[in-house]
């Protein structure tokens, strides 16, 4: 049979990347976000480009009935997943107390209750069937001093980084792979959806990676390494070793000068 890969906030920037990557391969899809038409052409372009089964989802995992209907979705279309890609995820702009909780619930839906009961159910099969992966997309926020603004955001990829090792930690006898993907700044459509292009492109090319370089290179790392945290690309691997070199506030001031505060969803 087939391998088959689960994306979540799959219509967009890395979680789109993953799936033409992935495509690509020869690998079948199930694409999970919540733009149903975002999601039906994605799959349309895939399934005609690569000749590959492409499974859409529609739904919001800041529900927290989503992850029980995406199981029982599966069940009723007799699908299983060999992959699974926790991708979706978004900054809340502006201070902690200035959000409404709902909305730091939301968040915390979408980046931590979702991806671990998503990974519960998915990892027992995987276990079983002694073969496996997932990866959590993480990012360099959580290995890295935190800053004003998108209060919760390091603390929650710093949970999903914490997460992916003890995990990787107890299937690796499995034959089952976990790596949390450290990502910094990526190009990828969000920016043009919250308006927020023209800031950002005020950085320094450096700081930045396309969505394809960030899969490519964790794909490669997944494939061909054992290693639980990966951070791609060279200055973002340099921006975690400033953080074991220079003091807290110093790395701070660099971060805050170059942080933009914008809304990040699939």
């Amino acid at each position: 049979m087939k391998t088959r890969v689960l994306i979540t906030g799959a219509s967009s920037g890395i979680g789109a990347a993953f799936a033409r990557a992935y495509a690509a391969k020869n690998v079948d899809l199930i694409l999970v976000a919540r733009r149903e038409r975002n999601l039906a052409e994605l799959a349309k372009e895939l399934h005609t480009e690569f000749n590959v089964d492409v499974e859409i989802i529609a739904c919001d995992l800041a529900n927290a009935d989503t992850p029980g209907r995406i199981k029982q979705a599966l069940e009723a279309r007799n699908l299983s997943v060999d992959i699974l890609i926790n991708n979706a995820g978004y900054g809340v702009p502006g201070t902690f107390a200035e959000n409404s909780w709902e909305t730091h619930l939301a968040s915390n839906q979408v980046m931590v209750t979702a991806v671990a009961e998503l990974t519960h159910m998915f990892v027992p099969s995987m276990i079983k069937q002694n073969a496996g992966a997932v990866i959590n997309v993480a990012s360099i926020a959580g290995l890295i001093p935190a800053s004003a603004g998108h209060t919760l955001y390091g603390a929650v990829k710093a949970w999903m980084i914490r997460f992916s090792e003890a995990l990787a930690d107890e299937v690796s006898q499995n034959n089952v792979k976990v790596v949390a993907v450290c990502p910094g700044f990526t190009y990828s459509e969000f920016h043009d959806v919250t308006g927020t292009r023209e800031s950002v492109a005020s950085l320094p090319e450096i700081f930045w990676l396309s969505a394809g370089e960030v899969v490519e290179q964790t794909i490669k790392s997944l494939e061909t390494k054992t290693k639980t945290v990966f951070v791609p690309g060279k200055f973002n691997r340099f921006l975690v070793t400033l953080n074991t070199l220079l003091p807290a506030f110093a790395l701070k001031a660099i971060l805050n000068r170059y942080s933009h505060v914008d809304r990040i969803r699939d």
